[in-house]
């Protein structure tokens, strides 16, 4: 597990330093914690990183909905889900 704390900057360090902030973002694949007044006040990684974070927060998404469905009952046998879907795509 990476620690934050090693990961984090002031954000003059931001101001002076962007575009080797963006080369080791890109190359390390490590989120950088900006503080402001001794605060922190934002994450910044590569696009990569986002798009993966993204990607994988849809997933749970989808699994938690799915969860909840089975919690409440609202599922069906695969055989009449395989029927159902052969009938609509016969449709189609």
């Amino acid at each position: 597990m990476m620690k934050y704390s090693t990961q984090i900057k002031p954000i003059s360090y931001l101001k002076a330093n962007a575009a080797e902030v963006m080369r080791e973002l890109a190359e390390r694949r490590r989120p950088l914690v900006i503080t402001q007044n001794g605060e922190a006040k934002a994450v910044i990684q590569d696009v990569a990183s986002y798009e993966e974070t993204q990607e994988t927060m849809a997933l749970l998404k989808i699994l938690a909905l799915g969860n909840r469905q089975i919690e409440e009952g609202r599922v069906v046998p695969v055989k009449i889900a395989l029927k159902r879907l052969r009938t609509e795509k016969a449709r189609g």
